[in-house]
Order: C-alpha cells, then sequence, then structure tokens
C-alpha cells in the first residue's frame, strides 16, 4: 500500500504536468461566456470579442461563429488582430461573414503588420450588415448608440454624433488613460491576451507593451469603464492557463 507522503508527493510531481496538458491541449479551444452589464438601462446587448489570430484553426473558429449566432446579439464588436500572416486573410473573413449580426471592428498591430489589404476587411464586415471603424464613427440610431473607432492615426477629431451613448473600439489597453478629456459610456480593448497563462494569486506571468494596468477584464478610467477581452487566439506560443478564450456578452 502507498504512503500518505509517498502519495502527496507524487501528486504534487503530477501537477506540473497536469497544468502542461491543461495549458497546451485543453484552455486554448475552452470558449467561455462572460456576461458584462454597464448601466441600468439593458436596452442593448452585444459581444465584444478580439485577437483572433487565426492560424488555420478551422474548428475552433465554426464554434466561436456558431456560438456568438447562438447567443443573437444586436451587433458584435471586434478590437483588433484577426491575422498575424496575410495568407490566412481569406479564410479567417469567411468566418467572419457567417455571423448573422452586424459586425464592426478595427485593425490591432498584427492586421497592420501583415500587410493585409483592409478593402478586404471592409467588404467582409460590411457583408454583416456592419463596418470596418479604423479612424471611423458609425451611429446606430436603433440603439441611440455610436461606435468610434481607433486606428493607427488615432482618434478622429470630427465628431458630429446626435447618439446620446458613445462606445470605443481601440486595440491598445493603455490608450484609455490617453484620451484627453474624451469621455465614453464604454471603452472595448484587447491586444494583452489576458496574458494567456495567469496564476492565481498573481496574474500574468507576461504582458505585451501597452498593456499598463489593464491586462485582463473591468476596469474604471478617467475616459470611462473599460472592457479588456482577453482574446480569442494565442500568439508566440499557443497554452493558456487560467484565461480561457473569452466572448464578452454586453448588456448596456
Amino acid at each position: 500500500m502507498i504512503s500518505r507522503r509517498k502519495f502527496l508527493g507524487l501528486a504534487l510531481l503530477a501537477l506540473p504536468a497536469a497544468a502542461g496538458i491543461d495549458a497546451e491541449w485543453i484552455e486554448p479551444s475552452l470558449l467561455r461566456v462572460r456576461n458584462l452589464k454597464i448601466g441600468n438601462a439593458s436596452r442593448t446587448r452585444f459581444i465584444h470579442f478580439s485577437d483572433f489570430h487565426y492560424k488555420g484553426d478551422a474548428r475552433f473558429a465554426t464554434e466561436v461563429v456558431q456560438k456568438i449566432n447562438e447567443l443573437a446579439p444586436d451587433f458584435v464588436c471586434f478590437t483588433g488582430d484577426l491575422i498575424e500572416e496575410r495568407s490566412y486573410l481569406t479564410e479567417a473573413l469567411s468566418f467572419l461573414r457567417q455571423i448573422k449580426a452586424p459586425g464592426y471592428g478595427i485593425p490591432g498591430n498584427h492586421d497592420y503588420s501583415s500587410r493585409a489589404p483592409f478593402q478586404e476587411y471592409y467588404r467582409a464586415f460590411a457583408a454583416t450588415g456592419g463596418g470596418w471603424l479604423p479612424s471611423r464613427n458609425v451611429t446606430l440610431a436603433e440603439h441611440d448608440l455610436q461606435l468610434v473607432g481607433m486606428g493607427i492615426a488615432g482618434l478622429n477629431s470630427h465628431d458630429t454624433t446626435k447618439a446620446s451613448r458613445r462606445i470605443l473600439l481601440m486595440h491598445y489597453p493603455v490608450m484609455a488613460d490617453r484620451l484627453g478629456n474624451q469621455n465614453y459610456d464604454l471603452i472595448l480593448a484587447g491586444h494583452s491576451h489576458g496574458g494567456q497563462v495567469r496564476l492565481p494569486l498573481w496574474g500574468a506571468i507576461i504582458l505585451p507593451p501597452a498593456v499598463g494596468r489593464y491586462d485582463l477584464g473591468y476596469y474604471e478610467t478617467p475616459a470611462g469603464p473599460l472592457n479588456v477581452n482577453p482574446g480569442i487566439g494565442t500568439y508566440i506560443v499557443p497554452w493558456r492557463f487560467n484565461c480561457r478564450p473569452e466572448l464578452t456578452l454586453v448588456t448596456i
């Protein structure tokens, strides 16, 4: 019979292996839906997701699209990094076109560095009934809401909206501290991936630049409430631990 001490020792030795299996083979495709409610009006219901980093995993991409359609949001907001490599653009956009709600998106740093033609993004987002919004704004009159898109050149300074509510789409979370006297009902960002690997009681081990103190989830900022989505895909290493890919279902 194995002793209690030996059993505990073996269990401790097994923990890193179990964590490694989870990080590499389970969590990267273990999609979750997180609910976020802003204010008391509850008039509009939409999905925020980010950082697809599509690399050919059609099965997981299909699951993401099916879940979005199952949730039946009023619209969808995407905050950048659809791809890393231009060769994956056509296939990635084909999944976006399958979303049965208007999709609105802005580019991330990898969309720029891939040198993918933004005309293709424009066409794909338009096909959903939405739009591609780098440095552009769109007013959704039926929701009394304006979506403000940030691109690499920053914000569009020509704001003529008559909507009473504004949502800002940006890629880098740290920009929430650099919006001057701008104020929004909600700010959406991605980029951080939540760190991908998060230790209990510690948080993210490594974060990319331009995250600041906003690495995951909901924050109050000088410019308004901010939601940082941990993304759908992975970057550099295909691991996630204690940081599942996420669709944020926002009610505002």
